[in-house]
């Protein structure tokens, strides 16, 4: 087992605008032990502050192999631009009340973060790494 308790990774997307513009960019994905079900991407889109997503692990792993995605987040593979293989891109479309926005990554890159998170958490193993009795609690405070 990895010793390891995150990953993170940079890499170049694309963001794919109307009129089929492309703008690159970059982003940071992160992925921890303590909250093992969950992504988080961070795009740096030129604020101060870069723009930051999370959503399910399995999502952005499921989205590799055909279309998913319910609500905010769809993911699902396509053929390469600029003449790349089929499958070689990822695309991720992200929607929230301030509008939408089209991605596309490196599917290589994105699989190769995803093996070291299985790595360091097992798929069906995530449950083991959570703790439900500080979880509720911490729900229940925030109510009150």
């Amino acid at each position: 087992m990895n010793s390891s308790s995150t990953v993170s990774a940079e890499l170049g997307l694309r963001l794919v605008v109307p009129q089929q513009t492309i703008v690159p960019l970059v982003a940071s994905l992160f992925y921890s032990r303590e909250d093992p079900y969950a992504i988080r991407i961070a795009f740096h889109v030129g604020l101060d502050e870069p723009v930051e997503w999370i959503f399910a692990r399995d999502l952005l792993s499921m989205g590799i192999e055909g279309r998913e995605g319910m609500g905010d987040v769809h993911v699902w593979p396509s053929a390469g631009c600029e003449g790349g293989a089929p499958g070689s891109v990822l695309n991720i479309e992200l929607s929230s009340p301030f509008g939408q926005a089209h991605f596309e990554a490196p599917v290589k890159e994105i699989s190769d973060f995803l093996r070291r998170t299985y790595q360091i958490v097992p798929a069906g193993d995530e449950s083991d790494h959570v703790d439900v009795e500080t979880e509720l609690t911490d729900l229940l405070r925030q109510a009150s």
